[in-house]
């Protein structure tokens, strides 16, 4: 029995132990992402100055859902799945604003209305590949736990449609576990 009333004494000793306001670079970080795609963010932070963004959601409500492409358009929502392999370092000397670059790819669900049908409005589901590259700023809010980014990049589909290019921005929060 004392030494569950000890563990339970360390465990809140140290979740009362006021935490040091830097940057939280160097961890897991959850959040939602408004933009193109739109949806939700995981970020896992690896040493000092690298880390993995993914985002899960979908693509067509920023810039518009009807678009030329190919021989036809995609007029609906999509969903997207985005992964980057990111560098990050301070900006301006400062630990809580941070820019960061990267690259990864980008797979995406579509439904495509080729001309062909466009008497019977018809469409064809497919999926498409391609690489991605993302260049943003993150703001770790001083003494919180989340921190807010800006991001723009640029999508060049490999599959079905070679060199399809398509901006892709957002804003967002994450919460630094």
């Amino acid at each position: 029995m004392r030494r569950i009333l000890l563990l339970i004494a360390l465990l809140t000793a140290c979740l009362a132990t006021p935490r040091q306001a830097l940057a939280q670079y160097n961890n897991w970080a959850f959040g939602f992402r408004i933009g193109e795609p739109a949806g939700v963010n995981i970020r896992k932070y690896f040493g000092e100055n690298h880390a993995f963004d993914l985002n899960v959601g979908t693509y067509g409500g920023l810039y518009g859902n009807t678009r030329a492409y190919r021989s036809g358009y995609y007029k609906t929502v999509g969903l997207s799945i985005q992964g980057h392999y990111l560098w990050h370092d301070r900006v301006l000397g400062n630990d809580n604003f941070r820019g960061y670059y990267g690259f990864g790819g980008q797979i995406n669900s579509r439904r495509y209305y080729p001309d062909r049908f466009a008497a019977t409005n018809d469409y064809e589901s497919a999926i498409a590949l391609g690489g991605s590259a993302v260049a943003g700023l993150e703001y770790f809010v001083p003494n919180k736990q989340y921190s807010i980014f800006a991001e723009l990049g640029l999508y060049a589909e490999v599959v079905p449609a070679p060199l399809f290019l398509s901006v892709s921005s957002g804003v967002g929060v994450r919460f630094n576990l």
